[in-house]
């Protein structure tokens, strides 16, 4: 995929007010996704899949797959989990030898930053999909993350 093709998905995009969209052709998956702040383009090369070629077809917005619903932490709630929504490498700091953007500990915010993962030299930001305190960290700074994978657990506050 050119990047010129890569352009004419973002304004196609724009244009029909999607806040995510993902294309996986000729071996390439791309995935754009928009917030109220910032916009995510990431390109990678797609694992082979014995999908139908019908799979390769433009899809329709999917849901967020960055979180989900844990079992319960040792005080009866539920824990919300935030996992990678691309292949690449996990980062908790934005450089290094910087402090980590947020530790085993800290109350976080629905929309703030929890870690970057680089894709094909892109810088990724991962948000929080809650408001809450941060029970486990899954993954080593500079360890590779599959899509999919956990990535936090968050215990949400009332």
């Amino acid at each position: 995929m050119t990047l010129d093709e890569i352009k004419q998905l973002v304004e196609f995009i724009k244009g029909h007010d999607l806040s995510e969209f993902e294309l996986e052709q000729d071996g390439v998956k791309v995935r754009i996704k928009s917030g109220s702040a910032n916009h995510h383009v990431v390109a990678v090369p797609a694992v082979a899949s014995a999908a139908s070629p019908a799979a390769s077809a433009p899809a329709a917005p999917a849901a967020q797959p960055a979180q989900d619903t844990a079992p319960a932490s040792d005080d009866g709630g539920e824990l919300g989990i935030v996992k990678s929504p691309i292949v690449g490498t996990f980062y908790r700091a934005t450089e290094p030898g910087a402090k980590p953007l947020v530790s085993v500990g800290d109350t976080v915010r629905k929309g703030q930053v929890l870690c970057i993962i680089e894709a094909m030299k892109l810088m990724n930001e991962i948000d929080s999909e809650y408001d809450g305190e941060i029970t486990s960290i899954y993954i080593e700074n500079g360890q590779p993350v599959q899509y999919g994978e956990r990535l936090f657990a968050i215990k949400p506050s009332n």
